[in-house]
């Protein structure tokens, strides 16, 4: 039996602008063919054993001038896979139907007779005007808006681009334009566009790397050369750029940089600019731990110190064929709520919680109970802090630790302007030694802010504070 085919717009940029039913859908899916300007976060999303095939490894899939896309080998995998019965996911970058080569893909879906369904998503344009606080329509300054690819060579005797009724648009927004910038420009303005047109070029919108230039048809190359923009980018045009001065919340919230693992937070103070400078991975070898669980009715107590302990533990646990039955007569305790939280998830409901969210809060409820040659098993990752094991030894308990899962550094951390944020946030020690390693050191005017004592420890130890 053939397969299906869900070609889904993925957003602009950041992960969670993909819609409800795109996320949905790329959960059960067996294979994604994936642009390489989709954010490589939201492949998190997809099944464990899920086929990951990035478009760019097919050929070069640039959207810019310079680069041929190799659709025919885009096209060929996706009736390949979905002729093998696979369950497809073609995933767009913005929205599927605009600029994307979407007709060149359900040419050859219709031709080999593969069912499909088109999912749409955000695009770029509504991307970066709402990330730039540029409405790209307004009763007083334009009542229509009109997309453009902007990669149409320019040299050519007949553009099919009527630059004359463009020009008489009130907004325009250009796609993939970068390159020809200057070319539209001269376009416009011979076509009647006034020089002094607000103009806004918005690079990577949505993401931790955006950045905004505005200026006018008059000035604005030159001030993108100066900043330095590189492909993507929106290119706005019209009397709406104005606003962005005053709307533009992005600019005008406290923006903090997290670089902790759990979620984005919202309907706090500020923007959180979410950087997880660490990464959980399962191990290669479960033998150890496997051995633990084996024989975890010895135990008195089992301590998980992070959520990630818990999910590991329970993964392991429960290929093993157990189920909470076994721990019946075992107490648990948890380091703080998330872990709490995510134990209940497994239907366990945590014996102990410490008020105070860390080691040193856990370590004090531990006190008010006698752990005398009690036995503890404690799961944790393959860099754990050793001060809560030494701890509960302290109290007199016989304890057990043994690696669950790993903490790894993320590969591919872009590059940042750290001077555009002005609080960053560490949760760990292990986020602070990686925040190090890519970054080197803060900026003076950036205020730090931590979790725990043993993350304060570290961002001393490597200079980031002196308190």
């Amino acid at each position: 039996m053939e397969g299906k085919v869900y070609l889904i717009g993925a957003g602009p940029g950041k992960t969670d602008l993909i819609t409800l039913r795109g996320l949905n859908i790329l959960k059960e899916a067996d294979v994604v063919i994936y642009d390489y300007l989709v954010d490589r976060k939201i492949l998190d999303e997809a099944k464990e054993d899920a086929e990951l095939i990035c478009c760019d490894k097919l050929g070069r899939d640039r959207y810019s001038d310079g680069f041929l896309i190799h659709q025919e080998k885009i096209n060929e995998i996706i009736v390949k896979k979905a002729k093998e019965g696979k369950k497809v996911v073609r995933l767009k970058n913005g929205d599927p139907s605009i600029f994307s080569r979407l007709s060149q893909e359900l040419d050859i879906l219709v031709k080999n007779k593969i069912e499909f369904e088109i999912v749409p998503g955000v695009t770029a344009a509504s991307g970066a005007g709402c990330f730039s606080g540029i409405p790209l329509t307004d009763r007083r300054f334009a009542s229509s808006c009109v997309l453009v690819t902007g990669h149409e060579d320019l040299r050519k005797l007949e553009s099919s681009i009527d630059w004359e009724s463009l020009s008489k648009i009130g907004t325009i927004v250009f796609y993939m334009g970068l390159e020809n910038l200057p070319g539209i420009i001269g376009r416009l303005v011979a076509s009647g566009k006034s020089p002094y047109t607000p103009v806004a070029v918005i690079q990577e919108a949505s993401l931790i790397t955006q950045k905004m230039v505005r200026g006018t048809l008059r000035d604005i190359v030159k001030k993108v050369k100066e900043k330095d923009l590189k492909p993507p980018v929106v290119i706005i045009i019209g009397e709406v750029v104005k606003l962005e001065k005053d709307f533009n919340w992005l600019r005008k919230s406290k923006r903090i940089l997290f670089t902790g693992i759990s979620g984005e937070r919202f309907f706090t103070k500020g923007i959180y600019f979410h950087l997880p400078l660490i990464k959980i991975e399962p191990l290669d070898d479960y033998t150890d731990l496997d051995k633990m669980i084996k024989q975890i009715e010895e135990f008195d107590w089992i301590v998980f110190s992070s959520r990630y302990g818990v999910e590991y533990f329970f993964k392991r646990f429960h290929k093993l064929g157990y189920d909470a039955r076994r721990l019946n007569r075992i107490k648990i305790g948890v380091i703080g709520n998330s872990t709490k939280n995510r134990l209940l998830e497994f239907g366990i409901i945590a014996d102990l919680v410490p008020k105070v969210e860390s080691s040193k809060g856990l370590l004090e409820e531990f006190k008010k109970i006698d752990l005398k040659d009690k036995k503890i098993f404690l799961p944790q990752s393959d860099i754990s802090d050793k001060g809560l094991k030494v701890g509960l030894k302290l109290q007199g308990a016989k304890v057990t630790s043994c690696v669950a899962y790993r903490n790894v550094m993320p590969k591919d951390l872009p590059d940042l302007d750290l001077d555009f944020f002005d609080e960053i946030m560490f949760t760990s020690p292990s986020t602070v030694r990686n925040f190090v390693k890519r970054y080197n050191k803060i900026p003076k005017k950036l205020k730090v802010n931590y979790i725990g004592e043993v993350t304060r420890k570290e961002l001393k130890k490597q200079g980031l504070i002196c308190d």
